[in-house]
């Protein structure tokens, strides 16, 4: 019996662009297969499954029970996990909103910021730390996005200083990018190390620096910088990112590119605003 959908799902389209390289893992893995036995679980359920996880914070055995078994949910998702399918699936659908916004498939310039995110009473302290400058039990995790705020890398670190997280991102852009990355823009909690780490990769790291005339005004978002706020921001929309509850910081970064997924599928599904429906807004 077809089940009622949950909003998390994906639709048809959605579906579709993911599908092709879900099925092609299957196959390869049914070709290494000593039985060769493709197994009965539905791919798609699955992935329901982890899009509805991540979007409400449940725990693993608090999945409905009209998906497939927790177990099998999690047995696919690690091992996905471990081989990079969760990330292949974001960079594809990366390049493809990059060239439905009429952009070539890789940035020239990405935004770098970091996020001290609480950890949960049962994840290891050997997994987790302090973040002295903010007072924070938890996570560092570290974005780096383009232009569009679509994520190129993911860090997640334990009480490690902005700098780690900042050489890690630019090494992980820098490999994503290829040659077309020219530049990286950080805040100032970035010091030389990254300024130097980014030159030796012949990226051009600016530091963008507060004006001092809004010094006292709170918040002021900075042109382009902000972007990656705004991701963040985004991110903390799926439950299971607003505070870590995983063991594994692989994990975390997982559940990230998962939701960079769902945030994308999103954006190529949806209809093209027309210019009426853009004056109507602007009305």
């Amino acid at each position: 019996m077809k089940r009622e959908p949950y909003p998390s799902d994906l639709a048809d389209e959605q579906w579709a662009l993911i599908e092709p390289m879900i099925t092609a893992w299957k196959q390869e893995r049914v070709a290494r297969s000593a039985t060769g036995d493709p197994g009965s679980c539905d791919l798609r359920e699955v992935a329901n499954a982890i899009f509805y996880q991540n979007r409400t914070g449940c725990q693993w055995r608090y999945l409905p029970h009209d998906f497939p078994a927790w177990s099998a949910v999690f047995y696919y998702f690690g091992l996905w996990r471990e081989g990079g399918l969760d990330q292949r699936i974001q960079e594809l659908l990366r390049c493809q909103v990059r060239e439905r916004a009429r952009r070539l498939e890789d940035p020239s310039l990405v935004i770098i910021d970091t996020q001290s995110v609480r950890a949960a009473a049962g994840v290891p302290k050997t997994t987790a730390g302090l973040d002295a400058n903010k007072k924070v039990s938890g996570r560092k995790r570290g974005l780096a996005v383009d232009v569009l705020g679509l994520v190129i890398g993911v860090v997640l670190a334990a009480s490690a200083h902005d700098n780690a997280a900042g050489t890690a991102l630019l090494d992980q852009a820098a490999e994503r990018c290829g040659m077309r990355l020219e530049k990286a823009l950080v805040d100032q909690g970035f010091k030389d190390e990254v300024l130097i780490h980014g030159a030796l990769l012949d990226i051009d790291v600016e530091v963008v620096r507060r004006n001092p005339e809004d010094q006292g005004k709170g918040f002021v978002p900075q042109p382009k910088r902000w972007i990656v706020e705004q991701v963040n921001g985004t991110l903390m929309l799926h439950r299971r990112l607003a505070r870590e509850y995983d063991h594994r910081p692989d994990t975390s970064a997982s559940r990230v590119y998962w939701a960079s997924i769902a945030n994308m599928a999103r954006r190529l599904t949806a209809p093209a605003p027309t210019w009426r429906d853009t004056l109507g807004l602007a009305a």
